[in-house]
């Protein structure tokens, strides 16, 4: 394929102009679901944020010791506490704190926990505390469950008798008298013998929508207020996990606490799954949006699962739509009721797999597509685009994410003009500045609102869009900027909440067409943009040969790679010299290699070049000043469906010109036209 290429910019000058809105000629309609939110377990979003449990390491599955525990003394007494797992409660979930007291002559002793960085408590408020206690060796009478404020002042107690030498629950509401926003929980025992506790848990008596088991007020009140039209959940990475074993799995999630999965999160805390699959499916519905579930689809950062092993995680799909769809008759539907909603939830969308893409993407997306649309043909699935969505089955919506510049986001305002009416309907399932913005300010939120601009005014394309990460505890962020920011008391939305809040509770019915006239003008010259060469690779393999540059009939370079290439420098990838042709030849993004003088400008730029494999085309560079200052026309980009020229600079790439659909075939040579 041979290239031409002429380095300068088109000018623009001040002109005047009339806007006209043809309020008689409507145009696109604007899709009802059109703005959501995106659910992940990460920054501590759901355990110590979302989710309503105040205690951390409840079920103390978390490590071989007890770790967010500490044993407290007070006066004559002696103790040693440890996790065990001979007596076990829960198959499933097979530790337990065993707390043998030694000596218990005058005083008391306990253990406590302070929660996700101090237990926040009002006045006036209860809290429900359940535990699982067993006692052997002595201690067959009591404890005593207290919140205590600074100085081990007693802001709240009560005490639980009758236990016994077999497992038995108990539960107690405490009601607090003061405000406290770093309290701690202590189980006291008075007496020496041998204490078993298990599921040790406290948990605000009021939740949004008074659910049990349910979510903390504010938060979920942020939620609500953004009047969201659909919840992607539970992730994001947290859906492939950072290998097969910690993938997500919905039935795991379901039924009661103590024996759903404790879970390692590859945002490196660990997951109760209190926020399972059917809690997710209630909030969506308390929040009138449709739930929109995304499913492992047997790949994870590091693997995945051979074909003639995928069955199993197929029917998780058909699982997971007959529980939330389905008859109180069914298996699966049954259950879901027992769990106290017997209506369904009727569960619409369902997202197969995340960030996932190439050749192991598509075969497993053809087994669910086929699986799914067979018993539920009427279930809307989305496709990951991650090097080009899959092009073997029916493709109703794919999922693009976006972070970038508040620059990017301003030039590609106008990213959807251009994208094919015919193809895929597309959900901009995650998408923020986080470049230049500190921990979000008023720059990313006006880029972001003139890229929901965009995605408005082409809502016959862009069917669904959602902002990400949701949340972020401040003593925990592995993710920055996030929409809201919260601790144990309190919460505040940056700038770009107000954005998604605006553009969400004023959303309009259709657009206007306009018409734009601009006054002619005597067009300004066109600027100069100096910069070396280059030639590059997005998840393909390819080579490239017969490079030239030249100005006014003077030529300032010819490659000849029969004899070398000192002059170039690699930028990632795997560069070598093959048959005459400079080739890259590992997969990957981003890939390449720049040449030639930093002061070159207004020059002509020619090459062949020829893709060899990979799931896009080429880049050809030129204007380049830095790393991340250039500009590239991007030939078979976006999974090998579009061309166009971006401008990289401040962090980000923008599209100027508009796109062209087009693609690359593999192995077309330099005859190619």
């Amino acid at each position: 394929m041979c290239f031409l290429l002429v380095s300068n910019c088109i000018g623009q000058s001040s002109q005047s102009a009339s806007l006209k809105i043809q309020v008689g000629k409507p145009g696109v309609k604007v899709s009802p679901t059109l703005y959501g939110i995106f659910f992940e377990e990460i920054n501590h979003a759901g355990d110590g944020g979302l989710y309503g449990e105040l205690l951390r390491n409840r079920s103390f599955e978390e490590s071989s010791t007890p770790v967010h525990w500490r044993m407290v003394k007070e006066g004559m007494v002696d103790a040693e506490m440890s996790v065990d797992s001979l007596y076990s409660m829960s198959e499933k979930n097979e530790k337990y704190l065993k707390l043998k007291v030694l000596l218990a002559l005058e005083g008391h002793i306990g253990i406590a926990n302070t929660g996700y960085w101090g237990i926040p408590v009002t006045k006036g408020s209860s809290y429900v505390c359940s535990l699982n206690a067993m006692a052997l060796d002595g201690i067959n009478k009591a404890v005593t469950v207290v919140l205590e404020g600074p100085d081990d002042k007693v802001l709240a107690s009560a005490t639980l008798s009758g236990i016994v030498a077999e497992w038995k629950k108990f539960t107690t509401t405490l009601t607090v008298g003061e405000d406290c926003p770093n309290a701690r929980f202590v189980i006291r025992v008075m007496e020496p013998g041998m204490l078993f506790l298990d599921m040790v848990s406290l948990f605000p008596k009021q939740t949004f929508q008074n659910r049990p088991n349910g979510m903390r007020q504010d938060l979920a009140g942020m939620l609500a207020n953004l009047k969201p039209s659909f919840v992607r959940f539970p992730g994001g990475c947290w859906v492939e996990g950072d290998n097969l074993g910690l993938a997500y799995r919905w039935k795991e999630t379901i039924g009661d606490v103590a024996d759903r999965r404790y879970q390692y999160n590859i945002w490196e805390y660990f997951s109760t799954n209190g926020l399972g699959f059917h809690e997710y499916l209630q909030m969506s519905e308390d929040l009138g949006a449709e739930p929109l579930f995304v499913i492992n689809c047997g790949m994870s950062h590091n693997g995945f699962v051979p074909l003639s092993e995928m069955k199993p995680w197929v029917q998780d799909a058909l699982d997971a739509l007959e529980y939330a769809n389905g008859s109180v008759d069914s298996r699966w539907g049954s259950l879901r009721a027992r769990q106290g909603h017997a209506a369904p939830f009727n569960l619409k969308y369902m997202e197969i797999g995340n960030e996932n893409g190439g050749p192991v993407y598509a075969e497993r997306y053809a087994l669910f597509h086929d699986a799914i649309k067979a018993k539920y043909p009427d279930v809307h699935l989305i496709a990951n685009v991650w090097g080009g969505y899959p092009k073997d089955r029916p493709i109703e919506i794919i999922d693009e994410h976006y972070y970038a510049s508040p620059r990017f986001f301003i030039d590609n305002a106008k990213r959807y003009d251009s994208y094919d009416r015919s193809g895929p309907r597309v959900y901009v399932g995650e998408y923020a500045v986080t470049q230049d913005c500190g921990n979000g300010n008023l720059r990313a939120a006006i880029g972001e609102a003139a890229f929901m601009a965009g995605m408005e005014r082409n809502s016959d394309v862009v069917t669904m869009s959602s902002y990400a990460p949701l949340f972020a505890h401040i003593n925990y962020k592995k993710w920055n900027p996030d929409l809201i920011n919260f601790n144990g008391t309190g919460a505040y939305g940056t700038p770009s909440y107000y954005v998604q809040e605006m553009f969400s509770k004023n959303r309009c019915d259709l657009i206007l067409p306009i018409d734009l006239e601009v006054e002619d003008a005597p067009p300004a010259p066109p600027p100069s943009r100096n910069g070396k060469i280059g030639v590059g690779t997005w998840n393909t393999q390819a080579e490239f040969r017969d490079l030239k540059v030249t100005k006014g009939g003077k030529v300032l370079y010819s490659s000849d790679f029969e004899t070398g290439a000192k002059e170039w420098t690699p930028m990632g990838g795997e560069w070598k010299l093959v048959d005459g042709c400079l080739r890259q030849a590992a997969g990957g993004t981003n890939r390449r290699a720049v040449a030639g003088d930093a002061e070159w400008t207004d020059y002509t730029y020619t090459l062949k070049a020829r893709k060899l494999g990979g799931a896009e085309g080429f880049l050809i560079l030129f204007s380049v000043k830095g790393t991340d200052d250039f500009v590239w026309w991007n030939i078979g980009g976006w999974g090998n469906t579009r061309h166009a020229i971006e401008v990289a600079a401040e962090g980000g790439k923008s599209v100027v010109g508009g796109e062209v659909v087009g693609s690359v075939e593999t192995g077309r040579g330099d005859d190619i036209p």
